[in-house]
């Protein structure tokens, strides 16, 4: 059975942070879902249209290796929603891997699973997450990995790889990319 990952999406999401780690993961085998809260065709913050292969309500959680939940103005909209902080939680809770970006931090924050961790975020969600670290470009804690934002989305791409496929799959994807000197 292969890895799978499910990327949550809402309009204004951040393109580079979900096209970047999702084609990352992809080249390395990983089956990566994107599901949409609502409809599946979905608008990201520049005006990029991406069409989601589910929607959210037609997915569980068990089905699922790592959730991913990318940044930008969408956010806001995971967070009004609720169902991306409640399945953080569940992810969390059992001991699946639980990957944001950017400002979906905000999110693992409203799941209750940032206190006391190691964890970046984009410097704009500072007030709201003031223990975040911000000189790493990927912190991982555990099952919580977290990047700083759209400059950072292959980095973070290939940590997600790490992560679920081990560090030689990582370094194969860096390099036929080029994404090290």
């Amino acid at each position: 059975m292969s890895t799978r990952v499910l990327c949550l999406l809402a309009d204004g999401f951040e393109e580079l942070e979900t096209i970047a780690p999702v084609d990352v993961l992809r080249r390395a085998g990983v089956a990566v879902t994107l599901a949409s809260l609502g409809e599946l065709p979905v608008t990201g913050r520049n005006d990029i249209h991406l069409t989601a292969d589910v929607r959210l309500s037609d997915e569980l959680p068990d089905a699922y290796d790592l959730l991913l939940l990318p940044g930008g103005p969408g956010v806001a909209k995971l967070r009004e929603d609720g169902r991306p902080a409640a399945l953080a939680r569940i992810f969390h809770e059992s001991g699946k891997r639980v990957a944001a970006i950017c400002a979906a931090p905000l999110v693992l924050k409203d799941a209750g699973i940032l206190s006391g961790r190691r964890f970046t975020a984009h410097d704009s969600t500072l007030r709201d997450l003031p223990d975040a670290i911000v000189n790493e470009r990927v912190v991982i804690e555990g099952n919580l990995i977290t990047s700083r934002g759209a400059g950072t989305a292959v980095d973070f791409g290939l940590a997600l790889v790490a992560e679920l496929c081990g560090q030689e799959r990582a370094d194969e994807v860096a390099s036929s990319i080029h994404a090290y000197l």
